[in-house]
C-alpha cells in the first residue's frame, strides 16, 4: 500500500489549484486523476466551445493566458494547454490514469484508505477536487422508442453529428443557447424550450459583466440566500461575447417554446410558461443595468452611456403565439439535445457525509470528517466557488487549512 499526506482527487482545474496552493506551504501530496488533466475540458465539449468569461478574468491569479486578448473568450484547447503548463510551471505531482473507486475511514477512524484502478492508497487528508459536472442529468422523459438520437449537452460535438432533420434543445442556458445558435447556422430548424434563468448583460457601459458582477460584490453571494443555488444564467462568449437575447434568436428562425412538460405519443408537451421567463430575464437584466448605472453615479465614474442596452426586439410570432405542444414527426425533429446540467455522484465516497441530496456536509469546503476536503463545488463558499477565478482563491484557503493542520 501506498502511503501519502494529502491526496488530491481530480486534475481539472480544482486539482490543479489545489495543489499549487499545497506546494506553496510545503506540504507533500499526490495528485491523480482517473484520465488525463482537465479530461471534462477536453472530452466533454462541443467543439466550438469558449469560455463565457474573459481571459482576464476566467483564469488563477497566478497565471495569464498567452496567445490571446485579454477581453478575447479562451477556447476549450487553449484552457487544456494552459491547465498542463500550469501543472508543469508548478511541478504538480499528478498521475494519471487513477480512477477512484472507493474511499473509507481507515483503521481507528485515522486517515483515509482510498481503493484505485491501480492499487490501495492511504492518505492522512484528501482534497476531494472531482467539480460539479459529474453526472449528466438526461430526464427520463422521452422513451427510446420515440426513434430520436437523444444526447446530453457534455455529448455534443457539432451539427454534423446529429442525424439530418430538425433539433429540439431543452434548456436555455449558456450551453442551451449556443449549441441552438450553431444549429441554427448550420441550416437545421431548432426548437429551444426557454425555462426561467438569469439574463445579464455581455458588456454595459465598457465593462464586461464578469467586472460588473466583481465591483457589485455579487460574486461574494452566498449559497444561503434561497432560490440561488440552481439558477441558470444565459450569458455567451460565442462570436466575440454577446447579451443573449431570446428575442433575437426568435426572429433569427428558432423557435422558442416553453419549458419541457411531457412527452405524449409522438408529441412533446410544453408547459404555459415561455413568456413569463423571457419577461422575467428581461426584468433580471434590467436590474443588473440599474444596479451599474447606480455604482457609476455613486462612485463619479465618467462611464460611456449605453442607452441601446435597454432597447427590445421586436416579439417574435414564437414568443406571441407559443407552442404548446411538438408533433416530432410532422415538424421533421430528429434529435433532442438535453442542456439540462448535471448531478452530483459521490457514489465511491463510503462515508456518512451527505444530506438528502446527495451533498456534502462542510463548512467552506472543510468536511465533517476530519482531514477531508472538497473544491470546486457550485457555492462552495460564495457563487464564484465553481469558476477558474474562484476555484483559486478558494484553493488557498483550504490549502492553508490543511497546513496548519500537518
Amino acid at each position: 500500500m501506498e502511503k501519502v499526506g494529502t491526496l488530491v482527487i481530480g486534475a481539472g482545474q480544482a486539482g490543479i489549484a489545489t495543489s499549487e496552493h499545497l506546494g506553496k506551504h510545503g506540504v507533500p501530496h499526490l495528485v491523480v486523476e482517473r484520465s488525463r488533466i482537465a479530461e471534462r475540458w477536453r472530452s466533454e465539449r462541443w467543439d466550438s466551445l469558449v469560455a463565457n468569461g474573459p481571459a482576464w478574468h476566467d483564469r488563477f491569479a497566478s497565471k495569464t493566458f498567452d496567445h490571446i486578448d485579454p477581453d478575447g473568450f479562451t477556447p476549450a484547447s487553449m484552457v487544456v494547454e494552459y491547465l498542463e503548463e500550469h501543472a508543469r510551471e508548478i511541478g504538480a505531482p499528478v498521475r494519471c490514469g487513477v480512477e477512484v473507486t472507493s474511499l473509507t475511514r481507515g483503521e481507528g477512524d485515522k486517515g483515509f484508505v482510498v481503493e484505485t484502478s491501480t492499487g490501495t492508497i492511504l492518505a492522512d487528508k484528501v482534497v476531494v477536487a472531482t467539480g460539479p459536472f459529474q453526472r449528466p442529468i438526461i430526464p427520463p422523459l422521452v422513451p427510446d422508442t420515440a426513434g430520436l438520437v437523444q444526447i446530453h449537452s457534455s455529448g455534443y460535438l457539432n451539427p454534423a453529428q446529429l442525424r439530418d432533420g430538425g433539433v429540439l434543445v431543452i434548456g436555455a442556458g449558456s450551453s442551451g443557447v449556443q449549441i441552438a445558435a450553431e444549429l441554427q447556422k448550420a441550416g437545421r430548424q431548432v426548437y429551444l424550450s426557454v425555462g426561467p434563468h438569469d439574463r445579464p448583460p455581455r458588456r454595459y457601459r465598457g465593462k464586461d459583466f464578469c467586472w460588473w458582477l466583481g465591483v457589485l460584490g455579487l460574486w461574494d453571494l452566498k449559497a444561503s440566500r434561497p432560490g440561488l443555488e440552481h439558477v441558470t444564467i444565459a450569458v455567451s462568449g460565442a462570436d466575440g461575447g454577446h447579451t443573449v437575447d431570446f428575442r433575437k434568436l426568435g426572429n433569427s428562425g428558432i423557435t422558442l417554446v416553453g419549458m419541457t412538460d411531457r412527452y405524449v405519443d409522438g408529441r412533446i408537451l410544453f408547459a404555459d410558461d415561455l413568456p413569463r421567463n423571457v419577461l422575467n430575464g428581461d426584468a433580471n437584466l434590467l436590474s443588473m443595468l440599474d444596479a451599474a448605472d447606480a455604482y457609476i453615479r455613486d462612485n463619479g465614474l465618467d462611464f460611456p452611456e449605453e442607452p441601446e442596452a435597454r432597447q427590445k426586439q421586436p416579439d417574435p410570432a414564437c414568443l406571441v403565439h407559443p407552442l404548446r405542444e411538438l408533433d416530432l414527426k410532422a415538424t421533421g425533429v430528429t434529435s433532442i439535445i438535453w442542456a439540462t446540467g448535471y448531478a452530483l455522484d459521490f457514489s465511491w465516497i463510503k462515508l456518512d457525509i451527505f444530506d438528502d441530496k446527495g451533498r456534502p456536509k462542510h463548512s467552506q469546503g472543510v468536511a465533517e470528517v476530519p482531514g477531508l476536503y472538497f473544491i470546486g463545488l457550485a457555492w462552495l463558499t460564495r457563487r464564484a466557488s465553481p469558476f477558474i477565478w474562484g476555484v483559486w482563491h478558494d484553493a488557498a484557503s483550504i490549502a492553508a487549512h490543511i497546513a496548519g493542520r500537518s
